[in-house]
């Protein structure tokens, strides 16, 4: 699983000359900068770079399209999974019933025990597996076997999914509208259940198969998920909890990094509960989450104080989540250090006023993104604060201003100098390879192709490697199995009267050289 979609992520990441990728639109826009440097109170040649400038936001755009398409395919065939496992365990339980019966009359099910196996043979492919199968004997007499077996299976790290004639259904649950892992995910993500309401466990560390594969791709955070401490609990006039967390990861207090979803669910001392909004105190590094109260069936009081609060789950991979977090930091750190060139005090247009933003973001409420609010004195951002976490790679746009009129796209400082002054366009141009301006991963902005490239290339080879292991391993087991269990009766039996006739005759030649031994010694005295 994780080497099929690794493969069509790196196809998405491809830049070469049949595929434009970020470096070819990377270049050309710059291309275009360059040229308005020579030309900055040109109005074409303005409109001719806010329209290369428009090629990269689509660029991202569609990126972070197809890595979702790449994450509604899994989310599917993850469900696809659980009802082949379904399916499996249905069969198997109905074999062990067969096999019972069977068996309680002395005679050996053979057939219907390699029909079992065969099952769960698939059932292996899909997740982890172990069975055991242990004699059943008499109520009244402990010491008599009755000749029946009781059979189980358990899956991913020993949860009981077959145990004799019964088995325990899993069910896909989509996730309530609102309530996301993560900021870039699609709506509607499955969690896997028991049908009876109890927790399967889906990121446990021995899930193993084609879901484990699965999940890491569709919800592979690299390590990184909200994780801290409750250090208040208030409440709002209405009486909803108010719960303040102190985080201390880098990630968690850099919101270019953020992948915070505006509503979700929350760990608060083992105890989960859903919010709908949040804010960040920059000062203080501390995160206050607003626990709706008649959408949580658990009130939230100090006795939670010092507990641990956890988002989400550590999951050692790069899936989905982490590409789009990946495209989201570059899209916001790029854009903020473009933009503050742009607005940068003394910065004018053509008209004489000062310049604005060429990089927003469309938002829900159609609308776009103005980014004022970054530097609040106060240091406090909320989920609905106007600042480059509202940004993503999907929503990653063009100030519709400038589309309009790319006269407004200011090209130097001072209004007293001329429209012909350039000096804006040469620190744009200027950042594009300066780190001090704007620092990805340790690189400059045209970098961004060589980090994303890096991960992907190394984990679609992981996922090769690992699968042509696993490969030449099934192969080799299933040879030895063969060689035991893979008999054929009249194939064998026209073996053994091929070796029997082959002995018979290898005596006779032994016979005859001995009566010629004998002749020549007996018979002629040699």
């Amino acid at each position: 699983m994780k080497s099929y979609y690794m493969n069509q992520i790196q196809d998405y990441f491809m830049d070469d000359t049949s595929v434009k990728g970020f470096t070819s639109v990377f270049n050309e826009m710059y291309t275009a900068l360059g040229e308005l440097q020579k030309s900055a109170g040109d109005s074409v040649v303005k409109s001719q770079f806010v329209g290369f400038a428009q090629n990269l936001t689509t660029y991202f755009n569609e990126m972070a399209s197809n890595l979702s398409k790449i994450q509604e395919d899994i989310n599917e065939e993850l469900k696809v999974k659980v009802n082949e496992i379904n399916s499996l365990a249905e069969e198997v339980a109905s074999l062990n019933k067969q096999i019972t019966v069977i068996e309680l009359t002395g005679v050996t099910a053979n057939e219907l025990r390699d029909q079992r196996t065969l099952l769960i043979d698939k059932l292996s492919k899909i997740v982890d597996v172990e069975t055991f199968e242990t004699p059943i004997t008499d109520v009244n007499d402990p010491t008599r076997e009755t000749g029946a077996f009781r059979f189980r299976v358990t899956i991913a790290g020993g949860q009981t999914l077959v145990d004799m004639n019964d088995y325990n259904p899993l069910m896909c649950e989509a996730k309530e509208t609102g309530i996301k892992s993560y900021q870039s995910d699609i709506a509607g993500l499955y969690d896997i259940k028991w049908a009876n309401g109890a927790d399967f466990g889906m990121y446990n560390a021995s899930m193993g198969g084609e879901l484990a594969g699965l999940i890491q791709m569709r919800d592979g955070n690299n390590g990184e998920f909200f994780k801290g401490e409750v250090t208040r609990v208030n409440f709002d006039k209405d009486g909803n909890p108010l719960v303040s967390v102190t985080v201390t990861d880098d990630y968690l207090t850099d919101l270019n990094k953020s992948t915070l979803n505006n509503g979700g669910i929350i760990n608060i001392g083992n105890t989960l509960y859903k919010y709908d909004s949040w804010e960040f105190d920059m000062n203080t590094n501390t995160y206050t989450f607003h626990i709706p109260q008649d959408k949580n069936a658990e009130t939230i009081s100090q006795a939670k104080l010092h507990k641990e609060v956890s988002i989400n789950t550590s999951i050692e991979y790069k899936g989905i989540p982490y590409y789009q977090a990946q495209l989201n930091e570059w899209v916001r750190l790029f854009s903020k250090a473009f933009n503050n060139i742009l607005t940068q005090p003394g910065s004018v247009d053509e008209y004489g006023d000062h310049g604005v933003n060429l990089f927003t973001a469309n938002l829900a409420n159609a609308t776009q993104a103005k980014f004022k609010n970054e530097d609040n004195i106060m240091g406090l951002l909320s989920t609905n604060s106007d600042c480059y976490r509202q940004m993503t790679a999907a929503n990653f746009a063009i100030n519709n201003l400038l589309i309009q009129n790319a006269d407004r796209l200011a090209t130097h400082t001072g209004a007293s100098e001329g429209q012909d002054k350039y000096d804006i366009i040469k620190q744009l141009n200027e950042m594009r390879s300066d780190e001090k301006v704007m620092n990805f991963r340790g690189g400059s902005a045209q970098d961004f192709l060589e980090s994303i490239l890096a991960d992907v290339a190394l984990n679609t080879e992981r996922a090769g490697t690992f699968l042509d292991n696993a490969e030449a391993k099934a192969l080799a087991i299933d040879n030895q199995r063969e060689g035991i269990s893979g008999v054929d009766n009249d194939e064998e039996a026209v073996k053994l009267v091929r070796y029997q006739n082959a002995y018979n005759l290898s005596s006779k030649v032994i016979q005859v050289l001995t009566e010629i031994y004998d002749r020549l010694i007996l018979e002629t005295g040699v």
